[in-house]
């Protein structure tokens, strides 16, 4: 196989992924903020970040896959201003921020499930790491990168030479750009690393610490448990392009400043998911969940097709229509794939051309292309076997079959093909298992009777 190059966004530049130790890999992903439903541009992120992990694993890699679960601290204005998200969230719903958190997070994982995202080795929360989040605020404190403010701690990041360096950042063309409160802030980038309780006791989360009763600030504590878990530097580190700007920008910031030594090696982003040209946001009422488009006809592994039609740093513009091809091309695909016979042979032409589409910085787009080639050649052999091992970083299930309820107007179309199999009909018995496969549903001829799946 060719070496696996990606697009690293530290650098710009597309280039050689090299391991800090030979066959293991470390990826950190920023998680969801759990205090609503995660809708699908959120979910097309960890889909790009399963496939990475997928091309790693494929390629003899350990993967050690961490992924946290912000459950205190991310205020609704990523400049440390406004309510913090969760307990505006429990607020609202008139329960505890913990019930909510694990309410939401448990949607989230239902999520990765029907998406067949592969679930990260480690989760973990921000409420269970706030004495490694302290200690790390600690480190800073004791090398003076902190000041004290009215409503906090805060990273000045006018003694961190190298900020800004992952977005590049005009720092001078920021502080001359359009006047904003900065309250106790000596610098416009300054962010909160630990924010004080307005009235201590009236917030659902806060704890004690050196500066007082308060909480962390969102940024922290993916410092804190990606080194715990990773240590520093790691391998990789993805996310959505929006966190470029401002999250991972201060990550490294308090990271490098605290440790002493590079944060992340690469830096992987995926861009966003569009809707009329504009960015899908919760803030903006988001635009479908998972469980939504179900409820709409559509398979989830239909949208994951959909996003692999589009390389993952690139915006996707989301619209029914273009949901509906997906769908109608993945349906045609398990089709024709239903229809192949084993041969028992890996076909090495086909693979190699496969392995070169997804060692180019995970060009699915490409690697669709070959699987379907694949599919479509007549003279072409071992396309089970091939497929197979395709599927393995593609995650569609090609193979699988979903035992469901029947629908009756399925039920009745399955009769009547078995009526014609037992007069034998079988001109008859085939139009008909090829109408019933058009409607989406397979018919399988099995020694204990017959059996049909939704494909």
């Amino acid at each position: 196989m060719d070496m696996l190059k990606v697009f690293n966004t530290l650098t710009r530049k597309k280039e050689e992924f090299r391991p800090i130790e030979t066959g293991k890999v470390g990826i950190y992903s920023c998680g969801p903020t759990v205090y609503w439903f995660q809708h699908i541009g959120n979910l097309r992120t960890y889909i790009f970040s399963d496939i990475l992990k997928r091309v790693l694993s494929y390629e003899g890699f350990s993967v050690k896959h961490v992924m946290n679960i912000t459950d205190v601290g991310h205020l609704t204005s990523d400049a440390d201003e406004g309510e913090d998200k969760m307990e505006k969230a429990a607020a609202k719903e008139g329960k505890k921020a913990e019930d909510i958190a694990d309410f939401y997070w448990k949607v989230f994982r239902e999520d990765f499930k029907k998406l067949n995202i592969i679930e990260p080795v480690i989760w973990c929360k921000a409420t269970e790491h706030i004495r490694e989040q302290i200690s790390l605020i600690e480190k800073l404190e004791k090398k003076g990168y902190t000041y004290k403010t009215s409503d906090g701690i805060y990273f000045d990041t006018s003694k961190f030479k190298d900020y800004g360096k992952l977005a590049k950042l005009n720092i001078e063309g920021l502080k001359a750009g359009k006047r904003v409160d900065m309250g106790d802030k000596k610098n416009k980038t300054d962010f909160a690393l630990w924010k004080f309780s307005d009235k201590p006791g009236k917030r659902q989360q806060e704890w004690q610490s050196p500066w007082g009763i308060g909480y962390p600030g969102w940024h922290i504590e993916c410092s804190a448990m990606s080194t715990k878990y990773l240590g520093q530097p790691m391998d990789i580190h993805t996310g959505g392009e929006d966190h470029v700007p401002i999250h991972h920008t201060n990550e490294i910031a308090q990271s490098e400043c605290a440790m002493g030594k590079k944060f992340v090696n690469y830096w992987m982003h995926g861009a966003f998911l569009t809707f009329k040209g504009k960015k899908v946001s919760k803030s903006k009422g988001g635009l479908y969940t998972i469980s939504e488009l179900q409820k709409l006809g559509y398979d989830p592994l239909e949208y994951r097709y959909m996003c692999l039609l589009t390389h993952y740093k690139k915006q996707l513009s989301f619209s029914l229509d273009g949901l509906n091809d997906a769908k109608t091309a993945y349906i045609r695909l398990k089709n024709i794939i239903s229809e192949i016979k084993d041969d028992g042979e890996v076909n090495d032409d086909y693979l190699i051309k496969f392995e070169k589409a997804i060692d180019d910085d995970l060009n699915m787009p490409l690697a669709i292309q070959v699987l379907w080639k694949l599919v479509r050649d007549e003279k072409a052999k071992g396309k089970i076997e091939t497929i197979t091992k395709m599927d393995e970083v593609l995650g569609l299930n090609l193979f699988h079959r979903k035992s469901i309820n029947v629908p009756a107007n399925i039920q009745s179309l399955v009769n009547e093909r078995e009526n014609a199999r037992k007069t034998k009909d079988w001109n008859r018995s085939d139009r008909l298992r090829d109408e019933i496969k058009r409607l989406g549903f397979l018919v399988e001829d099995k020694a204990e009777g017959v059996k049909v799946s939704k494909i």
